[in-house]
């Protein structure tokens, strides 16, 4: 088993670390993460859209499909 500390994996403390590199307080730590959380969410929908239409944003393949993105 690797070893963990605060129940987090090597990767995951890396993370922290980076994280945490030009934070000065709570506040800095939270609003980092707020825009992490956001930035995920928002890639996630755009890959589910791309999954319901069949194409990427910005794709040819959705022009004049009758399925195409609307802006």
């Amino acid at each position: 088993m690797k070893n963990r500390r605060h129940g987090l994996s090597e990767k995951e403390m890396e993370l922290v670390k980076l994280l945490m590199e030009d934070c000065e307080s709570t506040g800095d730590i939270q609003a980092k993460l707020k825009r992490l959380f956001a930035g995920t969410i928002e890639q996630m929908l755009e890959a589910e859209m791309d999954e319901h239409l069949g194409y990427e944003k910005n794709s040819v393949l959705g022009n004049n499909s009758g399925n195409s993105r609307n802006g």
